[in-house]
């Protein structure tokens, strides 16, 4: 099975000196995304308060194949060491969606977290989609789980 392709259009403002998504190591299922700061913002960095939620730039825009989606994943060293995360992980990114990369952060530690222009801030790995069909029905079957919902199966 050969790879997919990701088509990748930079914005006309971006800095062409940032990496594309690439892969970190040859095992990775991640393809490390860098913050691609607008002009104004790229010296000082963006400043990300506690509990405060941003869009920050990657300066690309994507054609990802039908069939398949990018989903938008933490890094986990950002999350351990300075609480930084997806507040909608992951994050889909659908084969039809042409518009500008953004990825959501949100700052969950104690303190001010600066993203740095050119920064790794998410990871993108790429799955394969399925669309199922949905259909209305007068009964569903018999599990051994039944409605047990949140923690029904127990701890440990």
């Amino acid at each position: 099975m050969s790879a997919p392709i990701i088509r990748v259009l930079r914005e006309d403002w971006a800095d062409l000196a940032i990496a594309l998504p690439s892969y970190e190591t040859h095992g990775a299922a991640g393809a490390d995304i860098r913050a691609n700061l607008l002009p104004e913002d790229r010296a000082a960095g963006f400043t990300l308060h506690p509990m405060q939620r941003a869009i920050i730039p990657t300066g690309l825009r994507v054609e990802i194949p039908e069939g398949f989606e990018m989903q938008i994943r933490p890094r986990s060293g950002l999350a351990f060491k300075h609480g930084i995360s997806l507040p909608n992980t992951p994050g889909t990114i659908d084969s039809d969606y042409r518009g500008p990369l953004g990825v959501l952060l949100i700052n969950l530690g104690a303190e001010p977290y600066v993203v740095q222009h050119g920064e790794r801030i998410a990871q993108a790995v790429i799955a394969p989609v399925v669309q199922a069909r949905y259909e209305v029905a007068l009964a569903l079957g018999d599990t051994a789980r039944g409605q047990g919902g949140f923690g029904s199966t127990g701890k440990g």
